[in-house]
């Protein structure tokens, strides 16, 4: 296993990405289609939560994060293990995170206008993975993995401790609420008007911030960092001389473990993805792991098929993502089925441009896999 590609990497990651540009939201329009209603369980479990809780859409980015802290020991292992030149890996790490970097800002921070004064610093998934990869990559390369783990433990604690005791203005000490959490007041501080959610009120001269916003990021990037770590401590038990069964049923039981740890901090600490809290990093974690863990075993140990299709998303991890965040190909499958709405009704003739939209995706993937034409940063 240590020298073989790791086939079940590959295609959690593509199961991620599908959920996300595909199954997800075909799945949310049959269920409207078909009467159910908005507040359904099923819905809900298609959807954020306002604020706290947890749900399976809840899953995507951290799973994300999770893939490429994975990849890191398979990647960077014989730089660290063998007496070589690691300059070739050090700009890899650094390409990779600036990369990663313009990219979120590409999707989400109006880089592309050219206006410094409109961008939107830190505000994307893929910025915060460049952080935890450029962390986690570092800390794979130069410490043991004990030191990993009372690191990540670490950040974890911080965090909470900053949230627990820190009050400014008003905000923290312990307030978890969207309005006075104490990682909205760094993001304020810190971002200013390079926020998200800010703008210039241009009669003032000040900056207004949104009241509902989708996440905060600067103080949440302790956890971020934990994040990507979680999947590269997952990644450094496979590439182990571990017996493999003994391998997925190590990570399944620590993904357990970790999951009841985070909904028992819950109770504490709410599991609140927006700001990215400690108990949501456990249970998400948790649920990583065990999924790696089960796809580790059917694909990497069992050979189980019918499911390399998945791959195409997979190895394309980035391209895909950049596909439906920065371009919106719905106009195209409107075009396509024009006028075929007075025969389907309304909610149905959405159902289907959800499946045009994830067959053309589909598409355009598997002509990139076809002809290894790989977006790699």
């Amino acid at each position: 296993m240590n020298n073989k590609r790791l086939e079940s990497l590959d295609v959690v990651r593509g199961l991620d990405m599908f959920f996300l540009t595909t199954l997800g939201p075909i799945l949310s329009r049959i269920l409207r289609a078909g009467g159910m209603a908005p507040d359904s369980e099923a819905l809900r479990q298609l959807s954020h939560p306002s604020w706290t809780g947890f749900t399976v859409w809840d899953m995507i980015m951290p799973f994300f994060m999770f893939c490429a802290g994975a990849a890191i020991p398979f990647a960077m292992a014989k730089y660290r293990d063998n007496q070589m030149d690691r300059s070739k890996i050090y700009w890899r790490i650094a390409r990779r995170t600036i990369t990663l970097w313009l990219l979120g800002m590409v999707c989400q921070g109006r880089l592309l206008s050219l206006d410094p004064a409109l961008w939107v610093w830190f505000s994307n998934t893929l910025q915060s993975i460049a952080v935890g990869y450029l962390v986690s990559a570092l800390m794979f390369m130069h410490t043991r993995p004990r030191t990993q783990i009372i690191l990540a433990s670490a950040l974890l604690f911080i965090y909470w401790a900053l949230m627990m005791f820190v009050k400014v203005d008003g905000f923290g000490g312990g307030d978890f609420s969207p309005e006075h959490n104490l990682c909205e007041w760094v993001d304020r501080t810190v971002l200013g008007l390079h926020c998200d959610h800010a703008k210039l009120d241009a009669d003032t001269g000040e900056i207004v911030f949104r009241e509902k916003y989708n996440y905060t990021w600067v103080m949440s990037s302790l956890n971020f960092i934990v994040t990507v770590m979680s999947g590269m401590f997952a990644g450094e038990l496979m590439k182990s001389k571990l017996n493999d069964n003994k391998k997925a049923l190590t990570m399944a039981g620590l993904g357990a473990a970790l999951a009841a740890a985070g909904w028992l901090w819950n109770l504490q600490m709410p599991a609140i993805k927006h700001i990215w809290t400690s108990s949501m990093t456990l249970v998400s974690s948790g649920y990583s792991f065990m999924t790696m863990a089960l796809f580790y075993y059917l694909i990497d140990i069992r050979h189980t098929k019918g499911m390399g299709w998945l791959k195409v998303y997979g190895m394309n991890s980035i391209a895909v993502y950049m596909l439906v965040e920065y371009f919106d190909l719905r106009p195209v499958c409107r075009q396509i089925f024009y006028g075929l709405e007075q025969y389907t009704g309304e909610l149905w003739y959405k159902v289907i441009i959800e499946c045009a939209l994830g067959a053309l995706i589909y598409g355009i993937l598997r002509f990139m896999y076809k002809h290894k034409i790989f977006l790699k940063v």
